[in-house]
């Protein structure tokens, strides 16, 4: 340990190398508190690539296993220590490097926050599309790590759609750069995708140029009152097979709404099974919600209420960024499911984690971004209740079984971490994991990265 330290310490400033264990018990895990962690040796806190590499060259010269972190809001446990690691947190390394209005794109260091930056080029006309619930407190890197994405992915994708190139530290600390900055490029493999969703277990993700678009006007939301999932799930099928683009179409259901009210008193139906939020950042959004409000009704809507303003749709939207929030604050502990299916079959898969709630004796709230069948559901149980707490794993096992059994994902955006450990090598099955873990080795061959996770 003192060697580590020492040799830590010769490449770092004091302040960037934290010893105190009260200190860093705060850095053992991620969101998903309830994951398994270990106890970090250290935590180091660098401000450039030099110390990044610095950091890696000592890992790999004394074999000790080291943790990326960002702002630690992942909801899997891909950022939890392992016993005796180093935490590598690159919250310090928060600055924006360049805007560029020409070429669309803006350079950043991996700890600049997504609404930071998104703030900053809107400043400039442009916009950053990915924006995930928690974009206030998570970090350009994390996105990064974990494929993220957001409420406004059913027009303008993820994370990974956004990203062109990236500076990575490898795990022997050697600098390598992916992608490019012109709008095309295809020389050699994509490299560049390969480290997006990798959580940390290939590369240090020091750099990244990620495109920008011009920015939308502001967008209008409607609100979509519906008597059961399958009428929800039926004019989600109407607006996309219409050949509409719904700059985001969300949903909630009566749980979630319920637990929102509590949490925010926002006055949101808590009678209705399900609520569909439906916005267009159109030239002509009014024209939109219209068309979109008859297919809503023609599905079965009890209720459509357009909002009359940005204002009022954006308090839309204020109660859909705090629904996993207000579910939290339900029960001491959640296990937040990431299951995405066909939008076709978005209804079964909230037909059936409504049968496992009820089977199970438990709150299971549900939101999703619907126009892309991503789904959220949130298992929340008492984590010193052994009983409950055994209810809560089988619920959250059969919720993912039944993702894949309706042709769908164990995550379409939070990753896999510790959580889905089991489940990911359910889904790609045998070779894909084979090929996989011979990428890993490829990358990092001692295992020093993110050790754990994944596999």
């Amino acid at each position: 340990m003192s060697r580590l330290i020492e040799r830590l310490r010769g490449g770092l400033p004091d302040e960037a190398v934290v010893t105190d264990p009260d200190v860093t018990s705060g850095y053992a895990h991620d969101h998903a508190s309830f994951c398994p962690a270990g106890t970090p040796a250290v935590v180091v806190l660098p401000r450039t690539v030099e110390q990044v590499r610095h950091v890696m060259r000592t890992a790999t010269e004394l074999r000790v296993p080291v943790v990326p972190q960002g702002g630690r809001s992942g909801l899997s446990g891909a950022a939890n220590a392992t016993d005796g690691c180093i935490v590598l947190s690159l919250v310090k390394m928060d600055r924006i490097l360049e805007i560029d209005p020409v070429e669309r794109i803006a350079v950043v260091e991996p700890g600049v926050i997504n609404a930071v930056l998104s703030r900053a080029v809107a400043e400039r006309g442009l916009y950053y599309p990915p924006d995930p619930s928690s974009w206030e407190m998570c970090t350009i890197g994390g996105n990064i790590g974990t494929g993220a994405g957001g409420l406004c992915c059913v027009k303008y994708g993820v994370t990974a759609e956004y990203v062109l190139g990236l500076d990575v530290v490898l795990a022997d600390g050697r600098l390598l750069r992916t992608g490019r900055s012109t709008a095309k490029g295809v020389a050699g493999y994509d490299m560049t995708r390969l480290f997006v969703g990798s959580e940390g277990s290939l590369g240090i993700v020091v750099r990244a140029v990620l495109a920008l678009k011009p920015h939308p006007p502001r967008q209008l939301v409607l609100a979509a009152e519906f008597p059961s999932a399958a009428a929800a799930g039926d004019a989600v099928c109407r607006i996309m097979a219409g050949g509409h683009t719904p700059a985001l179409l969300e949903l909630m259901d009566r749980t979630t709404l319920q637990a929102v009210n509590k949490l925010a008193n926002m006055g949101l139906p808590e009678s209705t099974e399900a609520l569909l939020l439906a916005g267009f950042d159109t030239p002509d959004p009014a024209a939109d919600l219209a068309a979109v409000a008859g297919l809503c009704t023609a599905a079965g809507a009890t209720e459509v209420v357009p909002a009359s303003d940005p204002a009022e749709s954006e308090l839309l939207l204020t109660a859909r960024r705090l629904a996993i929030h207000a579910l939290e604050a339900v029960r001491s502990a959640t296990m937040i499911d990431d299951v995405c299916v066909p939008r076709g079959r978005l209804a079964e898969l909230l037909e059936g984690t409504a049968a496992v709630a009820e089977k199970h004796d438990l709150v299971i709230g549900v939101c999703a971004h619907a126009g892309d069948g991503n789904t959220h559901p949130v298992v929340c149980f008492d984590p010193q209740d052994a009983d409950e707490s055994r209810r809560a794993l089988a619920s959250f096992d059969e919720i993912m079984a039944l993702g894949l059994e309706l042709g769908g994902t164990i995550t379409g955006e939070h990753g896999v971490g510790v959580l889905k450990k089991e489940w990911l090598a359910r889904e790609i099955g045998p070779i894909g994991l084979e090929l996989q873990r011979g990428i890993k080795e490829l990358f990092d061959p001692l295992g020093l990265l993110n050790p754990g996770k994944l596999f």
